[in-house]
């Protein structure tokens, strides 16, 4: 079962980030506070949950949370300050669309920069743990999968609708056979004999 918060204050928000192993598109992010009478018995990590069921929990989430907010972070950015940076950035940025400044954050994972001068708690696995961070990992998830559904119609070859840009073997086939675009990150290893692709 997963615990509502971690510090006891009210407006504690919790984020986190989808779409960091992937060798295209943005890195998204989500931070979510939930009212303290907040309950969902389906609601978990989005990884342990099927498509179906991060659409149904999606509306759910935003018309329940007291607030959301989300952020993409670029393939150009990501290349330009790393991927973790870039994750960290997207998880600052999504705090920052917030309509209310939190006053204590839980960020799933082991690495977080201070926002502001706002207290935080890293938590590994969190969004197995605390309600907040898996509903910033399902509305994180979802936009994240929509941008890409959204990029697949202008180059279907990679086939991103089915694997969003996660380095799958028929995604490095198709960098392999058309080689890359605008959307790729040139500073990732796109295939493993990287050395012979010309970018």
């Amino acid at each position: 079962m997963l615990k509502l918060n971690y510090s006891e204050l009210k407006m504690e928000c919790g984020t986190d980030e989808a779409g960091r192993g992937c060798l295209a598109g943005p890195v998204t992010a989500a931070a979510v506070i939930l009212p303290c009478d907040f309950t969902n018995n389906i609601l978990n990590d989005s990884k342990q949950l099927s498509e179906k069921k991060r659409e149904v929990l999606k509306p759910i989430i935003e018309t329940e949370a007291l607030h959301f907010g989300i952020a993409h972070v670029f393939q150009d950015k990501i290349d330009e300050i790393n991927i973790l940076n870039a994750s960290i950035l997207a998880m600052h940025q999504s705090i920052e669309a917030l309509r209310q400044t939190p006053e204590f954050i839980i960020v799933d994972g082991n690495k977080f920069k201070p926002y502001k001068d706002i207290p935080h708690e890293t938590i590994i696995k969190g969004d197995g743990k605390y309600l907040s961070i898996a509903a910033a990992s399902i509305l994180a998830k979802n936009y994240r999968d929509a941008y890409m559904n959204k990029i697949h119609e202008e180059f279907p070859m990679y086939n991103w609708k089915k694997n969003k840009g996660y380095p799958t073997k028929e995604h490095r086939e198709a960098i392999k056979k058309y080689g890359i675009t605008k959307y790729h990150r040139k500073t990732f290893r796109l295939l493993p004999d990287q050395i012979q692709l010309d970018i």
